[in-house]
This record gives C-alpha cells, sequence and structure tokens, in this order.
C-alpha cells in the first residue's frame, strides 16, 4: 500500500514538474510558428482576391470595349482612353501615397531582412494592392507574382506590429514567412515559394530551425487557402509531355547556354531603360503618371489587334504550347513582347516581371524546339518540352534563382517528368550568365535603390544646411 502512495505521488511529482516547465519555458518559438500559420492564410486570401480582381478588371475592360464600341476602328482610341486612366490611377497611387510600391517590391523585402529599407504596410498594402489593380489590370505586359510577395511580407509586418512583437529576429522570419507565402500564393507552388526564400533571398535570410520552419508553415497555410478558393488544379494546365530522350539531352545544354545571353540582354536592357525613365520623370508626379498613362494606353490598344505581345503572358504560353503559331510569328512575338516587358517593368509601375518572364522563355524554348526539329527531324521531338524548359531557364539567368525556376516550372505544370532537361537548361542557362559578368537582377535593382535613397537623403539634407 505505501509502495503505491509512494508511486503516486511520484507521478504527480512528475506531471507538476512537467507542467512548471511548460509554464517556465519560452513560448515565442510556438508564437511565431502560429503566427506564421496565420500570416500564410491571409496571404493565401489575400493573394487570391488579388488574382481573381485582376482577372476581372481585365476581362470587363475588354468586353465593356466590345460591347459599347461596335467599330473596331473606334475600338482602339477607346480601349486606349480606358487602358490609360486604369493605368495613371495606378502609377499616380504609387508616386503620391507609396513610392516603394512601385515595380514588383521584391528588392524592398530584401532590403528589408537587412533593415535597409521600411515596411509601412499602411501605405503598400492598399497601393500595391489598388495599383496593382491598375496597371495590370490596363493590359500592361506586368506579372502579379511579384506584388503578390510584398503583398506578403507587409501583411506580416502588420501581424507583428498588431502583436506588438519587439524581436528583431522574429520579424525577419516572419517577413520571409510572408514572402514565401506570397509566391507560393501567386503560382500555387508552395516548394517553390520555399525555395524562393532560401535561394535569391539567401544573402538576406537568417537561417535558423524556427525560420525554416516558419518559411515552410506559411508557404503551406497560402497555397491550402488558395486551392480551396481557386481548386487544385496546376496554374498552366497545358497537358503532359513525354520524357526528353537521353540523345536531346545535349540540345537541351545548347537552349540553356543561348538564354544565358538572352537573359543578359534582357537585364541590361531593363536596367538601362530604368535609368532613361527616372531621368526623364526629374522626380515629377506629373510625368510619371502621363508615363504610365501612355505606355497603359498604348498596351490596352494594342491588344485589340494583337493580345498575344500584351498582359501577363499565361494566354500565350498556352497557345505556343498547342502549336498556334508559326515560327515567324513566334519571333515577331518574342522580339515585341521583350520590348513590352521591358518598357512596362522598367517605368516604375505597381507589377512584377515573373509571368513576363515565363512568357519570354516559352516563346524563345519554342522558337528554338521548331529550328532544332527541323534540323533533326529524326529525334521526334515535342516543341512544348523546350518551350517548358525555356520557361525555367529565362527565369534562372534573369533572377539567378536556377533551383527556384526548376521546380516553380515544375509545379506550374505537372510535368514533373521533365526535370531532367528542365536542370540541364537552368544551370547551362545560369553558368553561361555569370561567367558572362551578370548579376542577380533584384541584387541590382535593391542596389540602384539604395543609391537613390542615400542621394535623396544628401540633396534634402543639403537643403537645410543651406536653409538655416
Amino acid at each position: 500500500m505505501m509502495q503505491e502512495n509512494s508511486a503516486s505521488k511520484s507521478a504527480m511529482k512528475y506531471r507538476f514538474g512537467v507542467l512548471r516547465r511548460l509554464k517556465e519555458s519560452d513560448k515565442t518559438p510556438l508564437k511565431i510558428l502560429l503566427l506564421a500559420a496565420i500570416i500564410g492564410a491571409a496571404v493565401g486570401l489575400v493573394g487570391s482576391l488579388f488574382m481573381l480582381a485582376t482577372t476581372w478588371i481585365n476581362s470587363y475592360r475588354v468586353q465593356s470595349v466590345g460591347d459599347l464600341v461596335v467599330d473596331k476602328w473606334l475600338a482602339v482610341p477607346a480601349m486606349f482612353v480606358i487602358s490609360a486612366i486604369l493605368a495613371m490611377i495606378g502609377y499616380y497611387l504609387v508616386k503620391r501615397f507609396s513610392p516603394e510600391s512601385g515595380g514588383s517590391g521584391i528588392p524592398e523585402i530584401e532590403g528589408a531582412l537587412q533593415d535597409l529599407r521600411p515596411v509601412r504596410w499602411w501605405r503598400v498594402i492598399p497601393v500595391k494592392f489598388i495599383g496593382g489593380l491598375g496597371t495590370l489590370g490596363s493590359g500592361m505586359v506586368l506579372g502579379r507574382e511579384g506584388p503578390t510577395v510584398q503583398l506578403g511580407a507587409n501583411i506580416s509586418q502588420m501581424f507583428y506590429d498588431i502583436f506588438r512583437l519587439k524581436d528583431n529576429e522574429s520579424r525577419h522570419t516572419l517577413l520571409a514567412a510572408g514572402a514565401a507565402a506570397g509566391l507560393s500564393t501567386a503560382f500555387n507552388a508552395p516548394l517553390a515559394g520555399i525555395l524562393f526564400i532560401i535561394e535569391e533571398m539567401r544573402p538576406q535570410f537568417k537561417y535558423s530551425l524556427i525560420s525554416i520552419k516558419a518559411v515552410f508553415i506559411g508557404a503551406v497555410t497560402a497555397t491550402i487557402v488558395f486551392r480551396l478558393i481557386n481548386g487544385e488544379a496546376a496554374l498552366l494546365n497545358i497537358g503532359q509531355f513525354s520524357s526528353a530522350p537521353m540523345n536531346t539531352l545535349w540540345l537541351y545544354l545548347v537552349l540553356g547556354l543561348l538564354f544565358g545571353i538572352v537573359g543578359i540582354c534582357f537585364n541590361r536592357f531593363l536596367l538601362f531603360l530604368q535609368d532613361k525613365f527616372l531621368a526623364f520623370y526629374q522626380n515629377k508626379i506629373s510625368r510619371f503618371v502621363l508615363m504610365g498613362g501612355l505606355i497603359g494606353g498604348a498596351c490596352g490598344a494594342i491588344g485589340v489587334y494583337t493580345p498575344e505581345i500584351v498582359g501577363g503572358g499565361y494566354s500565350v504560353i498556352h497557345q505556343m504550347v498547342a502549336n498556334s503559331f508559326t515560327v515567324t510569328l513566334l519571333l515577331v512575338f518574342f522580339a515585341l513582347r521583350f520590348l513590352t516587358s521591358t518598357i512596362s517593368f522598367s517605368s516604375g509601375a505597381a507589377g512584377g516581371i515573373f509571368s513576363p518572364l515565363l512568357a519570354l522563355g516559352t516563346l524563345f524554348g519554342g522558337i528554338y524546339g521548331y529550328t532544332v526539329l527541323e534540323i533533326f527531324p529524326e529525334y521526334h521531338i515535342e516543341v512544348g518540352t523546350f518551350a517548358i524548359a525555356g520557361m525555367g531557364a529565362l527565369f534562372a539567368a534573369t533572377v539567378r534563382a536556377p533551383l527556384t525556376g526548376i521546380v516553380l516550372v515544375l509545379e506550374m505544370t505537372s510535368n514533373y517528368q521533365l526535370i531532367l532537361p528542365m536542370i540541364i537548361t537552368c544551370i547551362g542557362a545560369t553558368m553561361v550568365a555569370q561567367f558572362l559578368g551578370g548579376r542577380p537582377l533584384y541584387s541590382v535593382l535593391l542596389e540602384k535603390t539604395l543609391q537613390r535613397s542615400a542621394k535623396d537623403k544628401s540633396a534634402e539634407q543639403t537643403a537645410t544646411n543651406t536653409t538655416n
């Protein structure tokens, strides 16, 4: 009997000891992981609404002009006016209320992870959402993916402030989790969202067991919410292709080498145009807004007759894979989309470059595929496999995140059997881009942003000293 009482007391003592240790333990890691789950769900909801809203505005713009204007010659100026108004709204909101909302926003998040850029979520969230609806809805050659990443990180900062957290390490962890959730939502690709943080933001991301778990949780919960709203289908339903034969793998390496050159040209031309636009704007809001209206209106007007060279580019990808274009048309569309995408993005609009890059990669991959099919008819090549490989290769060459590009395209298309040619193409593109002295696009954009910010502060300080 005494032994039973002694055992019972020992068990009670053990239980109380566990409860006491649990009470006294640091709850911060658990709180961060729970917040990451909440943030992921919120980003999944906001990102889904952003996607649905941009799709609706684009469709309504095209349909309303088609219904109201019978004469096609009048449709062009009518579309120009409507698209220009939408774009000008987006440009005005960015310049007037939140300059950091211009562009994709990813360099801003990379800067925030280094404590070099502010995260003013109360400005960015409404301006990025509404301004993005204006610029993307006008038909400009922009993507919603970068803006969704910035929205995700800013939603993280919002929750960080609401719960009054003070730990800077927790802030960095939640920012990374929100950014991963944003990319996962934008592409319905959770693994790509995780890899984007680890690979592209590796200089800024502070790796720890808690931070990596938070990134995983944010990406997963965001994807779950996205799929509950939009379904589980892959974002690019372009059918299944057969595996690439072993004797054709060298062709994918050649394609990757070519994409390395294309990626270098794309980045340098985009940065060149950005400098020209900034020199023209002279920090004047009127010039910024009017230029936005001109570009947005032109894209809308072009889309009346040739929608293939404007817009995000997903429709072009579907048509290319369905063999809807000749090689000549592919060359024309590639050249024109190269211009429209670089002009749209470098002008400072609230929009990203991800989906235009995927479309450009598809077109160039298709051109290469048809050329190879003509030279080597005995290989029985499927042109679509080169188009899919091209999506990831151009992403890898410009952003310099080959692993993210590989996984992103495979998740978007569900063509996992093409993983080997994808790896070969993306690695080839990355190696050539690095050999030619190319640098990751977002890193260069962040450096230029920091330089402009320092210059502006210096000018303000000089003006203040002169006044005093």
